[in-house]
């Protein structure tokens, strides 16, 4: 039918880089595989629902764009024998959309009330035949979910090697600082063999390659176990901290004496190690006797879509949106959706949109493009939400969450705290985040006149240190020679929260007596909140790299007190210290025997002393491996300066340092004491905070004092009992958190239960839980909600 908008002059195909939402709804889930279709507009190419919500009429009454694609997508039948093969390359098939789907399309014109308007007329076929060849938020997702670009660099295309020579044998020797003869880096500059960084796997390795690099500058190597024939290879630049392609791979290795042509891979590529262990972390969605376990639907039991390492997104959200805060604030079920231009840039109607997806029921269902085959009588699981727009969103801008890697869940569930704090939240709304919101309260005591300061910290979660006892392994299990996996004794929750909590002893010099026998030090809950978010650091430094150790932890199901680490306040007999910079001022004796082991092998007196301090100062070996990694520090020669007034109230801590410590799972005052004691220095605030897990830190300096407190309303509440009750955790599978697999468990009523049940958010798959108990031990996240 005719229609007198199909010549308009903004009507043209989207761009290269323009956002084309044709798959989901921009303010719902409702998408293209709805009875009714989606509508695309053919102006700024909005998706828009046309179900009951009627998103797609709100947007003309919104923008006044009048012509709309509606796009119909019915999947192609799959028979489901068997479970799908596992994707083991990092590439994705060559299968396209119409391979899996058939499409419906129609034009419609809203300002003329027109169905069926021809799409041969004015604009509509160039229009029209962009739009459907556009690539959508979701497929990017997928391509580069599994796609690793590798390029060249600086440092491989200005490569000066040394005079060449021939290795002596073909099977090139073993590693210059050790014995090892696998996972042999050869540097490609002077021909030096070095081991590489342990892997997954059980592949062993000293970091005596990148040693190497620290000490003469050579940055690019190769793999010798990888060398394939055709020129493929690992390729790694310790400069550029990357793997790399060298373009002239078999140039450069025949001035080793390296003939491709003779060379046979013996050893697994890095990216094969990566995809190896991405298949490894699986948690068991069968009980003992191999059934499948049961399959949950309904309201607050809809599955999130793995786009791509995304399971630590899927993770977070579930458990947020698990709590009665998140869920009054952003599932509005009765409420019209916020009035923006663009919604998919709009935080608080994603965030509504997630909502309603997870909490409304109406998309937890079995999926419908998936048919059981007639031998079985398998409930299908969930298709799953696609939450690719929200990733988008609190993506933007970050180095880190932009990017299709795995991420720390724990790092995630503070930017997300960040972005909702800032985000605008009208009355009688509530910021969610507030629920987590509470205040420590540091109390330090001069060890010789006894008086004493309080100062108050506000927080949203705790990091807690986890003690690592390992258990002496037994030499009759390893009679194969195999080194085997280490075992750690179990430790309770409260063990835990009393390291957290515990008393220690810190070095200042004191403002009221001049002593400078030290000040003890502790902190304590001033308020709790309604929601406890628990960090457990199960990590310790292995060759300057964070490396999880498989520590139980054992927490109950059942409400538990806090009341013992309620901090009782200033007390009627103690007196207050004056207020005074200087004491501010920590002092530093280095330890003079590692010192002067440093000295006899050649390290000047500053290098000595900054490298002591940075690790610790425990011993000499630590304090070399410390001096090999910052040889090229521009302030290496420099005296250690400790901070002094530099770093005192008048100058507090970088607020942006801070956070990004805060990602890592550092709370405030331990940031914010690792950067005093490092002048700033971000990269040895992070090594000064792995080698003092149980330094509480120190509480900002400008916080409230004991006769402030009453002009402010801190977060939390003070009342008692403060009982707590396991509610939710986020758990991982990997030896590190930047890899393996993220799944939620939940505690949840369930229909015909008498009471709640742990349930098991395993992305798109939701199922109850029963060997819940082994998954808490192991737990990266725990949320405690107050009774």
């Amino acid at each position: 039918m005719a229609c007198k908008h199909v010549d308009l002059a903004g009507l043209r195909p989207p761009g290269p880089t323009q956002s084309v939402y044709r798959e989901d709804c921009t303010q719902c889930f409702d998408s293209i595989d709805d009875p009714t279709g989606l509508d695309v507009c053919l102006h700024c190419f909005n998706g828009g629902c046309t179900g009951n919500r009627q998103h797609a009429a709100l947007h003309y009454a919104t923008r006044n764009h009048p012509l709309v694609l509606n796009i119909r997508r019915t999947r192609k039948v799959v028979i489901r024998d068997e479970p799908p093969q596992k994707i083991s390359k990092l590439a994705i098939a060559a299968e396209t959309e119409a391979d899996r789907y058939d499409y419906e399309t129609s034009v419609r014109c809203f300002d003329c009330n027109v169905d069926g308007v021809d799409k041969l007329s004015g604009k509509l076929p160039t229009v029209v035949e962009g739009v459907m060849k556009a690539n959508t938020f979701s497929r990017q997702e997928e391509v580069k979910a599994w796609e690793q670009e590798f390029t060249s660099c600086e440092h491989i295309l200005t490569l000066q090697q040394a005079e060449s020579r021939r290795i002596a044998s073909q099977d090139l020797g073993h590693c210059s600082s050790c014995d090892l003869q696998e996972n042999l880096w050869l540097c490609l500059q002077c021909g030096n063999l070095g081991c590489g960084r342990a892997q997954f796997g059980g592949v062993k390795g000293h970091s005596h390659g990148l040693e190497h690099k620290n000490k003469t500058g050579h940055a690019v190597a190769v793999k010798l176990g990888s060398i394939t024939p055709d020129g493929t290879a690992d390729v790694y630049c310790y400069a550029c901290d990357e793997e790399r392609i060298d373009e002239d791979l078999g140039l450069h290795l025949a001035n080793w004496g390296i003939i491709l042509a003779e060379r046979q891979k013996t050893e697994k590529s890095l990216t094969e190690m990566n995809v190896e262990e991405n298949l490894r972390w699986e948690f068991s969605m069968t009980d003992e006797d191999g059934q499948e376990l049961q399959k949950l639907f309904g309201e607050g039991f809809t599955g999130l879509k793995n786009l791509g390492n995304s399971c630590y997104l899927a993770s977070t959200l579930q458990c947020l949106f698990a709590l009665p805060q998140f869920q009054v604030r952003y599932f509005q079920p009765d409420s019209e959706p916020p009035t923006v231009d663009e919604p998919a840039q709009d935080l608080e109607t994603q965030l509504r949109k997630l909502g309603d997806g997870l909490l409304s029921g109406r998309y937890s269902r079995s999926d419908p493009d998936v048919t059981p085959s007639e031998s079985s009588n398998d409930v299908v699981y969930q298709k799953g939400l696609a939450p690719a727009m929200l990733k988008h969103l609190v993506g933007r801008g970050h180095a880190e969450f932009s990017t299709m890697r795995q991420q720390d869940a724990f790092e995630f569930l503070l930017h997300v705290f960040k972005l909702i704090t800032r985000s605008t939240h009208k009355s009688p709304l509530r910021d969610p985040t507030h629920a987590f919101r509470f205040a420590m309260e540091q109390r330090l005591q001069c060890l010789s006149c006894k008086k004493v300061r309080y100062k108050t910290d506000e927080q949203d979660n705790i990091s807690i240190p986890v003690p690592i006892r390992k258990i002496p392994r037994d030499p009759a299990k390893n009679d194969d020679g195999s080194e085997g996996v280490d075992e750690y004794s179990p430790v309770t929750l409260k063990e835990c929260l009393d390291s957290f909590t515990a008393e220690e002893h810190v070095e200042l010099t004191c403002s009221g007596c001049g002593s400078k026998d030290g000040f003890s030090k502790r902190s304590l809950f001033k308020t709790f909140p309604e929601v406890l978010a628990v960090n457990a650091r199960r990590f310790v430094l292995i060759n300057w790299v964070p490396t999880k150790v498989d520590v139980p932890v054992v927490v109950g199901d059942e409400p538990f007190l806090l009341d013992q680490y309620k901090s009782p306040g200033q007390q009627a007999s103690e007196g207050l210290l004056p207020e005074d910079a200087s004491e501010t001022v920590p002092s530093f004796v280095a330890n003079e025997e590692a010192a002067q082991q440093l000295e006899g092998m050649g390290f000047p007196r500053n290098r000595c002393e900054k490298a002591l301090h940075a690790t610790g100062n425990a011993d000499a070996n630590t304090a070399m491996e410390w001096l090999f990694a910052h040889m090229e520090d521009a302030d290496i020669d420099e005296p250690l300066d400790l901070g002094g007034a530099q770093t005192s109230a008048s100058s507090p801590a970088d607020p942006e340092k801070i956070e990004m410590l805060g990602a890592m799972g550092f709370g405030p005052p331990q940031a914010r004491k690792a950067l005093k004691e490092t002048n700033g220095n971000m990269e040895r605030a992070v090594e000064w905070l792995f080698s003092h897990p149980d330094d509480q830190g120190e509480f900002e300096e400008e916080a409230t004092t004991i006769g402030e407190t009453s002009e402010k309303v801190l977060p939390g509440s003070s009342d008692l009992p403060a009982e707590f009750q396991l509610q939710s955790i986020i758990c991982h599978k990997g030896s590190s958190i930047h890899a393996g697999h993220y799944v939620a468990f939940i505690r949840k009523a369930i229909s015909g239960e008498s009471s709640p049940a742990w349930v098991l958010f395993n992305d798109e798959k939701v199922v109850k839980a029963l060997d819940v108990e082994e998954m808490k031990k192991f737990a990266y996240v725990y949320f405690f909600k107050r009774t």
